[in-house]
């Protein structure tokens, strides 16, 4: 089953907060909206779900045909930042959605077993839920979302607050989980490396408004705008005042490689001169912060400067690492 919407505008606090004229998910596949803290992703993903209260019109679609609260409740699951487990063990809390759907409770147990060992956790299943880590209870929480077979499922930042193993880890469970199943996926995320673990196609939220979409690989490797660079890790913004050329270019920091004294640039590369103004050690690597006549700069180095703040400094960025975009 897919899901989609049309002309989808929800407002809060007297203001529009998402306007999406468009989107569609198809079955089988996983789509990730990605966007900045404030974007309106979540609005979106609720707002899909027919959850909250925020003022909302337009059209959510189930196969391309309007679709009623009631429908949406029978296909959709949803995952949410922060997961909600019962007092009860971790085997009935993944076994409640079957019971909300009127499974007997020996049939729903025997179901969400499997799901619990997909996500890593059958261990856990006699334990008090309440008990639980806070990457445990996520895991719980995916694995009741899938035991109900759902034909729509949407992700609400699932890894927010794991440390980085425990995301790691539970990415690669999930991304296995997924592969099991024929759902149509919508994960909201901030975090670019979750949409390239796990999404088919990327959507970028910005401001309410989806700037870009397309396969995942292709859009997160090339903004179509100033604000989407920004979002994608092209923050070193060379503008056509710093470079001589016709358009804004962007790369991502780690790609511009500062040169020590006198040495040559690659053949095709872009150089700019600026003043240090700080290095900030980042373990193992360093960030150099340079002021050029048309603003700031950034660069990550693994390399050792001699140079230090105030000292003149040019920057190379090879032509294969560098993006146009408007």
């Amino acid at each position: 089953m897919s899901i989609g919407c049309r002309d989808l505008r929800v407002s809060a606090g007297g203001r529009e907060v998402v306007a999406v004229s468009r989107l569609d998910v198809p079955a089988g596949e996983t789509l990730a909206v990605l966007g900045p803290n404030g974007s309106g992703k979540s609005t979106l993903l609720r707002a899909l779900a027919h959850l909250g209260g925020a003022a909302r019109s337009g059209s959510v679609l189930l196969d391309g045909r309007t679709a009623t609260t009631t429908e949406l409740r029978r296909a959709v699951a949803a995952v949410l930042q922060r997961p909600v487990l019962q007092r009860a063990t971790v085997l009935d809390n993944a076994a409640a959605g079957l019971r909300l759907r009127g499974v007997r409770r020996g049939e729903a147990r025997h179901r969400a077993r499997p799901w619990l060992d997909a996500l890593g956790v059958a261990q856990l299943a006699g334990r008090d839920a309440r008990t639980l880590s806070g990457g445990e209870a996520q895991r719980v929480a995916i694995a009741r979302a899938l035991a109900v077979g759902p034909r729509v499922l949407l992700l609400d930042e699932p890894f927010t607050g794991l440390d980085a193993t425990t995301r790691t880890d539970l990415l690669a469970d999930l991304r296995a989980a997924l592969d099991r199943q024929r759902a149509a996926v919508l994960l909201v995320t901030h975090d670019r490396e979750e949409a390239r673990a796990l999404a088919d196609r990327t959507a970028l939220l910005v401001n309410g408004e989806i700037r870009q979409l397309g396969p995942t690989a292709e859009v997160l490797d090339a903004p179509a705008d100033q604000e989407c660079a920004t979002l994608l890790g092209f923050t070193t913004q060379l503008p056509p005042a710093l470079t001589g050329r016709e358009v804004l270019l962007v790369a991502r920091p780690e790609r511009c490689r500062p040169l020590a004294g006198s040495a040559p640039p690659p053949p095709d590369a872009v150089v700019v001169e600026g003043v240090l103004r700080r290095v900030v050690p980042l373990g193992g690597a360093f960030r150099l912060d340079l002021d050029t006549p048309a603003g700031s700069l950034t660069a990550v180095t693994t390399a050792v400067l001699t140079e230090g703040p105030g000292d003149a400094v040019r920057v190379a960025v090879a032509a294969a690492d560098l993006r146009a975009c408007r």
